[in-house]
C-alpha cells in the first residue's frame, strides 16, 4: 500500500509525501517529492563531518541534488534516488543499501566487480566511525535541498552554503526554458525608467496566476535599481526583490550602522544577493544569497530575518525540533524584538562584496554619526564567489577570433 499527501510544511512550502508499507515482507520506504516551486537559484551545501554528532544533522535531499563524498570519490548523480528526509547517516545508509542491492546477481556473474564492490561498502560503513573527517556535499540545482544547522542561528563553521546561477544544462535537466538574451537600445532603456513593466507569473504560496511589477528606479546618492513586486489576489501573499541596475563596483562596500533609537528603523535600505548581514552583539551571521535582494527599511529586513530563523525554521516544531534549540532560537527572535523596538542598542552590518548594498543617510549630504561606511579591496575568495576570477573583459575580440 502507498500512501500521498500532499501538505505545507515551513521552508520547504508544498511537498508530496510518499509513504510505501509491504503486509508480506515488512518492506517499508518514504520519499518526498517538492510540489512547490523551482527556486531561482540553486544551491550547495559543503558540511565538514568531524563527530558522530554531525551525522545526527537533519538532511532534506532533493531528488535532483548530486551528493559526494571527495574523500572517498563517490558520488550519487542527480535523479537516480528519490526525495528523502532522513539525516547524513541515513544518506550513507541509503548509498550502502543501494550498493548491496545487486551484490546476489554481481558475484555471481562478475565476483571481481563484486569484490570491489564489497570494499568500497566497507569504506562508507567506516565513515559512521568518524575516525578520520570526511566532506559531505549536497548540490541541489533546484535549489529545495537543505542540511540543518544546529546551532542556528549562529554561524556553522563546519557547513558552507553556496548559492549559484543554473546553467542552461541544469535547467533543461530541470525542465525550465532558456532565457534568450536581447540587447536593448538606448531609446527603450529610456522608456523603461518611466514606466511600470507587467508580466505574469505564478503565485510562490497558492500557485495561482499572478502579475509581477517591475519598474528601474534611481535611489539618491546611490544608483540605479531594478524592482520587482508580485501582489497575488487569490491569497493576498505579497514578495518584492531588487537587482542592481549597474555593474558590480571596483571596491567591496561594508556598512555599519550603530542603532541607538527606535526612528533608525525607518532607514530605507537595499541589500543585494551578495551582500552578507553581520550582527555582532547577537553572534549572529546571515550569507550572501540568503533572503535575495530586497529593497526595504531596516524594521522590515530584521523582521525577515526573524521570520527566517525563527518562524520559518522547519526545525522548531513537529517531530525535528528539541526543546534547547526551541528555546534558544525563540530567545534569539525576542532579542530582535528589543532590537527592533529600540529597548536594546546593538550594530548592524551589511558587508557586500559587489559594492551594490545602501543604507539610507539621514543626515545626507552631510556624513551620519552613527554609520560608518567603508571600502575594501575584495579577496581572492570574494571574486571567486562573484565569478570574477575567471570572467574575461580584455582583448575579447581578438581571442575570440584566434579561437
Amino acid at each position: 500500500m502507498t500512501r500521498l499527501l500532499l501538505t505545507k510544511i515551513p521552508f520547504f512550502k508544498e511537498i508530496i509525501v510518499s509513504s510505501f508499507a509491504c503486509e508480506n515482507c515488512g518492506w517499508v520506504n518514504n520519499e518526498i517529492q517538492s510540489a512547490g516551486k523551482i527556486q531561482e537559484e540553486g544551491v550547495q551545501y559543503k558540511l565538514l563531518v568531524s563527530s558522530k554528532e554531525d551525522l545526527n544533522r537533519e538532511v532534506v535531499k532533493a531528488d535532483c541534488a548530486t551528493t559526494k563524498i571527495p574523500e572517498l570519490d563517490f558520488e550519487i548523480p542527480p535523479l537516480t534516488q528519490k526525495g528523502a528526509l532522513s539525516t547524513v547517516e541515513g544518506l550513507i545508509d541509503r548509498a550502502v543499501a543501494g550498493l548491496e542491492q545487486d551484490q546476489p546477481t554481481r558475484k555471481a556473474t562478475d565476483p571481481e566487480v563484486a569484490l570491489k564492490i564489497e570494499e568500497f561498502i566497507e569504506k562508507l560503513m567506516k565513515l559512521k566511525d568518524v575516525k578520520v573527517p570526511f566532506t559531505l556535499i549536497i548540490d541541489d540545482p533546484s535549489g529545495n535541498s537543505f542540511v540543518e544547522n544546529p546551532y542556528a542561528p549562529q554561524k556553522d563553521e563546519a557547513l558552507l552554503i553556496t548559492q549559484y546561477k543554473r546553467d542552461s544544462a541544469q535547467d533543461s535537466m530541470l525542465g525550465l526554458q532558456a532565457c534568450t538574451e536581447e540587447e536593448t537600445p538606448q531609446s527603450s532603456m529610456d522608456d523603461l525608467r518611466n514606466e511600470v513593466l507587467q508580466f505574469g507569473t505564478n503565485c510562490p504560496e497558492c500557485n495561482a496566476p499572478a502579475e509581477t511589477n517591475m519598474k528601474l528606479v534611481q535611489i539618491p546618492h546611490f544608483k540605479e535599481v531594478i524592482i520587482m513586486a508580485t501582489n497575488c489576489e487569490a491569497c493576498g501573499h505579497r514578495t518584492n526583490e531588487v537587482k542592481s541596475g549597474g555593474a558590480t563596483e571596483p571596491l567591496g562596500t561594508k556598512i555599519t550602522l550603530r542603532i541607538t533609537d527606535p526612528s533608525d528603523m525607518s532607514r530605507d535600505l537595499l541589500k543585494s544577493e551578495t551582500c552578507a548581514i553581520f550582527i555582532p552583539e547577537l553572534e549572529f551571521e546571515l550569507g550572501m544569497g540568503i533572503l535575495g535582494g530586497k529593497f526595504t527599511t531596516l524594521e522590515g529586513l530584521l523582521t525577515d530575518v526573524k521570520e527566517l530563523i525563527v518562524v520559518k525554521n522547519p526545525f522548531i516544531a513537529g517531530d525535528s525540533s528539541a526543546p534547547e534549540r526551541s528555546e534558544k532560537l525563540r530567545e534569539f527572535g525576542q532579542k530582535l524584538n528589543e532590537i527592533i523596538s529600540g529597548k536594546r542598542e546593538a550594530h548592524i552590518i551589511l558587508r557586500d562584496s559587489a559594492g551594490n548594498s545602501y543604507l539610507q543617510n539621514l543626515y545626507a549630504p552631510d556624513p551620519d554619526p552613527e554609520m560608518k561606511i567603508e571600502k575594501y579591496e575584495r579577496t581572492f575568495e570574494d571574486n571567486e564567489e562573484l565569478g570574477l576570477n575567471d570572467m574575461n573583459t580584455e582583448d575579447y575580440k581578438e581571442q575570440k577570433v584566434d579561437k
